[in-house]
């Protein structure tokens, strides 16, 4: 709809309250051509998204308003604050389907030109209330601030402190290092978080790279299995296991030292399962040392007799 004006010729303005930021702001459309991208935008990545565009034919235009302020450096135009993504699949409807039913636009525009401070607030204020902020974009904007404004700035503006930041931003970047290692590209946020929290102590360059080529090689295929190497890094064994290239979450599991007082503390049952435990937890290397022994394979061969006569006698 066409801005209201009052009996002064001036826009009927309102305030909009965006967490400590208030703006003073008017309804109207304008021309897609009117408005310009941000070229701060704190938002990375590609804009241009099909489902978008599937979303703005079924609602025959855009539900959500542009938030726009007048442009400080072109007259007549308008600098987008929030909505570039919908006004660029909005543009390519326009432009490349020739749709011109989509050329206007609702928007919502502030009464004067903000600060870099007042439009960074107020994006990411708008942003934390929709669900994409905790997908990927807290990360993604962090990396972004501190490009932009610098590490105390970025910080301040997102409420955190600086070594809150240095960790979003130490996961975006992860995430961009392993998002084509993964199957789902999207997804690579949340593998790097998991890895992000593992104790640095233990996080070693090996350790680092052995993680990203076993989930290039599928040999890790959760994010969830992550979690399990706080448990198998600590354990001398189990972690050898770990980085040997074939090894895997799995056979790392088996490995690790079976914690204090979770099994009987007497009997047969527990000595038989003492004693798989410690063939387990042989290092790989000691087993390669070892193949081909006769007086091993020996020793197995009477230690397999005498389990069998005892699972006969207790099985009668």
């Amino acid at each position: 709809m066409e801005a209201t004006a009052n009996l002064n010729g001036q826009q009927n303005l309102q305030e909009r309250k965006l967490g400590r930021t208030v703006l003073r702001t008017y309804r109207t459309t304008i021309d897609i051509d009117d408005a310009v991208p941000n070229e701060n935008q704190p938002r990375l990545g590609p804009k241009e998204d099909a489902e978008l565009q599937r979303q703005i034919e079924a609602n025959d235009g855009l539900f959500e308003p542009l938030l726009l302020e007048p442009h400080p450096d072109l007259p007549g135009k308008y600098r987008i604050v929030d909505g570039d993504r919908r006004w660029t699949n909005s543009k390519v409807l326009v432009e490349q389907h020739g749709k011109e039913q989509y050329r206007k636009l609702p928007a919502e525009v502030t009464d004067r030109t903000l600060t870099e401070d007042e439009r960074i607030r107020a994006w990411i204020y708008i942003h934390r209330q929709r669900k994409e902020w905790d997908a990927k974009e807290k990360e993604m904007v962090a990396c972004r601030l501190v490009s932009i404004l610098g590490r105390a700035s970025a910080a301040n503006i997102l409420g955190i402190t600086v070594r809150e930041l240095d960790k979003l931003v130490d996961i975006f970047e992860l995430s961009e290092q392993i998002k084509n290692q993964v199957r789902e590209p999207g997804a690579s946020i949340t593998w790097a978080r998991e890895i992000k929290n593992l104790n640095k102590q233990l996080l070693t360059p090996p350790v680092f790279k052995a993680i990203v080529r076993k989930i290039k090689n599928q040999q890790i295929t959760n994010s969830k299995e992550v979690r399990k190497l706080r448990k198998i890094l600590r354990d001398p064994v189990a972690k050898e296991e770990f980085l040997r290239e074939e090894g895997t979450i799995e056979g790392a599991m088996e490995r690790v030292a079976p914690s204090e007082g979770k099994q009987d503390s007497n009997g047969l049952g527990h000595d038989i399962a003492s004693l798989v435990e410690s063939v387990k937890r042989y290092p790989w290397t000691t087993l390669e040392s070892l193949r081909g022994d006769p007086e091993v394979l020996k020793r197995i061969d009477d230690a397999e007799k005498v389990l069998k006569d005892l699972k006969h006698i207790l099985a009668r």
